[in-house]
C-alpha cells in the first residue's frame, strides 16, 4: 500500500511541475518593440511608442491590437503635431482587445465599438476613447473615431504579427480621423498647476509642503526633462504610524519631498514593467533614496524598505508628466530606518504560574512510518472558450510569431529524476 502511495505522490509531483514549469512560459509576455524592429516600414511607429511610452503600456496588457502605421503614413500627423498629442492618437490606435483578420472580417452585424488605451487616460469623453470598426463595401474593414458620425478614413491593410489571444499587430492604411484629439490645445508641461492638481485630488497637505519648502520650484525645473510626482494622499498624513516631520531637519523634509518624485516620465504602463530599482530626485551620492515596484494585476505598489504605499489614481498624464495619488507616505530607510512602530506601554503585572508537573517517561513508541499525502492530479487542460478567434488564414499563418516554437520547453534534469523515480517504484509494485 506504501508503495502505491509513493508511486501516485510522484506522478502528483511530476504532473504540478509540469504544469507550473508550462504556466511559466506562457506567461513569458510580448514585447512590441522587439515585434516590430523586424519591419523597417514601421521603424517611425516604434520609435514613437518607445518615446511616449506606449511601448510599456502595450506590454502591460493582453490581450490587445496594434494598429500600425507605415512610416509615410504617420508623417500626416508627426510633422504638425507636439509629442503629447501625437501619443494621444497612437493610443487611439491600441485596442484593448484580440483582433485577427480572421475576426475583423466576421464582426457580427458588420459593426462594433472597440475600447482604446486612450480611453484609460481619462481625458476621452462621450465615445472618444473608442474606435468603431466597421466591415464595408467589397469587403474592406474600416476604422473610425467612435464619436459619431466620424470618417471610416483608416482601413485594414494586412497582418503583420500574431500571438494568438495575446498581442495582434496589423497595419492600417493611415491615421484613425480624430479631429478632437489632433485639434486639442497642448499646453506646455512648465505652464501646469501642480499645485492645483493636487488640492483638486486631495493632496492639500502635500502640495502645502512643497511649496513651504521650495521644493515646487525643484519639480518645475525638472518638468521639461520628464517628471514623475507621487503625491500622498490627505488621509496618508492622518495615519498612525507616520513619523512626527517636526522631528526632521529642514534638508530632511525636502529629500522626503524629493523621495515623492522621479527625473522622468514614467506613466503606469512603464512602472508595472520595472524589475528593478528606481532612483528618486532625492537620489545622490551619500544615499540610494531608491524605490522598489511591485505588480499585482493592476494594482502597482512602490516599496521603501519600511513600508508599501498603493498607486491609488492617475492625476495627470501627458508627457513629459505624470502625477499619481498614494495610500501612504513613502519613508526612505535613509531618515527612518526601519518602519517607525508606536511605543510600548508599561508590561502588565500577572502572578507567576505554578511550575506545571512533570510526568515520567513513558516507554517509547515504536516508530512507524506515516502514510505519504495522496495529491490529486491537476484537472485536464480545457478546450478553448466559445466565441474564441477562428483559425487564422494563410497569410495570417505566415505572419505569426515564429519565435512561439522557440519557447518549447527543454526536459529539466528535475523531470528526469521524478520520470525515474516514478518509473523505478512502479517496477518494484509490478514484482511484488
Amino acid at each position: 500500500m506504501a508503495a502505491f502511495q509513493h508511486f501516485f505522490l510522484v506522478l502528483s509531483l511530476l504532473a504540478i511541475f509540469i504544469s507550473t514549469t508550462a504556466g511559466d512560459a506562457a506567461v513569458a509576455g510580448h514585447n512590441i518593440t522587439k515585434i516590430l524592429e523586424a519591419y523597417p516600414e514601421y521603424s517611425e511607429f516604434n520609435k514613437l511608442l518607445s518615446q511616449t511610452k506606449l511601448a510599456d503600456e502595450i506590454n502591460s496588457r493582453e490581450p490587445v491590437t496594434v494598429l500600425a502605421l507605415t512610416n509615410g503614413a504617420l508623417s500626416s500627423i508627426t510633422g504638425k503635431h507636439p509629442l503629447s498629442v501625437v501619443k494621444n492618437e497612437l493610443a487611439l490606435h491600441v485596442l484593448l482587445d484580440y483582433f485577427d483578420a480572421p475576426k475583423l472580417h466576421k464582426i457580427s452585424d458588420g459593426s462594433t465599438l472597440s475600447t482604446t488605451l486612450y480611453q484609460t487616460t481619462g481625458n476621452a469623453p462621450g465615445n472618444l476613447g473608442f474606435v468603431n470598426i466597421t466591415v464595408l463595401k467589397g469587403g474592406k474593414v474600416g476604422f473610425g473615431s467612435g464619436v459619431p458620425g466620424s470618417k471610416l478614413d483608416s482601413t485594414y491593410s494586412k497582418s503583420v504579427n500574431q500571438m494568438p489571444y495575446t498581442i495582434s499587430v496589423l497595419e492600417v492604411s493611415a491615421p484613425i480621423d480624430a479631429p478632437a484629439i489632433l485639434n486639442a490645445p497642448a499646453p506646455k508641461a512648465s505652464d501646469v498647476n501642480i499645485t492645483g492638481l493636487l488640492e483638486k485630488a486631495g493632496c492639500k497637505t502635500f502640495a502645502s509642503l512643497i511649496v513651504s519648502t521650495g521644493v515646487l520650484k525643484f519639480y518645475q525645473s525638472a518638468i521639461d526633462k520628464g517628471l514623475t510626482i507621487f503625491a500622498p494622499n490627505d488621509e496618508a498624513f492622518k495615519a498612525p504610524k507616520v513619523p512626527d516631520l517636526n522631528t526632521l531637519s529642514n534638508a530632511e523634509v525636502v529629500s522626503l519631498l524629493q523621495y515623492h518624485a522621479l527625473a522622468s516620465y514614467t506613466p503606469i504602463g512603464t512602472l508595472k514593467t520595472t524589475k528593478s530599482s528606481i532612483s528618486t530626485l532625492a537620489t545622490n551620492g551619500a544615499g540610494k533614496y531608491d524605490l522598489e515596484v511591485t505588480t499585482a494585476g493592476d494594482s502597482v505598489s512602490l516599496d521603501t524598505g519600511v513600508d508599501t504605499s498603493r498607486i491609488a489614481s492617475t492625476v495627470l498624464d501627458s508627457t513629459p508628466l505624470c502625477i499619481f495619488t498614494l495610500d501612504s507616505l513613502l519613508l526612505p530607510t535613509e531618515l527612518f530606518g526601519t518602519a517607525p512602530s508606536p511605543a510600548p506601554g508599561p508590561a502588565p503585572e500577572t502572578s507567576p504560574s505554578p511550575a506545571p508537573a512533570v510526568e515520567a517517561p513513558g516507554p517509547a513508541p515504536e516508530s512507524a512510518t506515516a502514510p505519504s499525502p495522496l495529491l490529486s492530479p491537476p484537472a485536464p487542460p480545457t478546450s478553448s472558450p466559445a466565441g474564441s478567434p477562428s483559425e487564422s488564414s494563410t497569410e495570417d499563418s505566415q505572419n505569426s510569431t515564429s519565435d512561439n516554437a522557440a519557447g518549447a520547453l527543454e526536459t529539466p534534469a528535475l523531470m528526469k529524476m521524478l520520470l525515474t523515480v516514478s518509473a523505478s517504484v512502479f517496477a518494484s509494485i509490478l514484482m511484488s
